[in-house]
């Protein structure tokens, strides 16, 4: 694999390998949010998705250009479907992801880079449906290591 030069110059070009990212967050890991997107190249493609508990949570973030940063206020979303219960953590999050990986990641050669930084439930849920439904290899995906979501070797 050859590496692949990242600067203003070589993003602008037609031609310029472009990896599409999936990011997520919850308002437990802002901080790790923001490393990650830090690292990510300025011609970095994709949807970060950050779940909070209501919109006061909401602040600017600094993310690439091309990537769409998607909020999503627990508070204004309702649990499961006909049950008139509140949306609990992660279950925002997990719509949001799901829904939108079932239509950007159907394809059987899609690359896309999978970084899950919300809280275990969601990030469980997601890996799950990526993992079973998308047939995603669990390597493209990154969890933080405590929630032991992979056995790897």
């Amino acid at each position: 694999m050859t590496a692949v030069e990242h600067n203003p110059s070589a993003c602008r070009a037609s031609r310029h390998t472009r990896v599409q990212h999936l990011v997520t967050a919850d308002e437990q890991s802002f901080a790790e949010l923001e490393a990650l997107l830090a690292t990510l190249p300025i011609c970095a493609t994709g949807r970060v998705f950050i779940e909070v508990p209501d919109a006061g949570w909401i602040a600017p973030i600094s993310a690439p250009p091309r990537m769409v940063v998607t909020w999503l206020d627990r508070s204004a979303r309702t649990g499961a479907p006909g049950s008139g219960r509140s949306c609990t953590p992660g279950t925002a999050l997990a719509r949001a992801v799901t829904a939108w990986a079932d239509e950007m990641m159907c394809d059987e050669h899609d690359e896309t880079r999978v970084d899950l930084l919300g809280g275990y439930l969601g990030t469980a849920d997601i890996v799950d449906h990526l993992t079973e439904r998308l047939d995603v290899a669990p390597e493209r995906i990154h969890a933080p290591e405590r929630f032991r979501l992979f056995s790897r070797g």
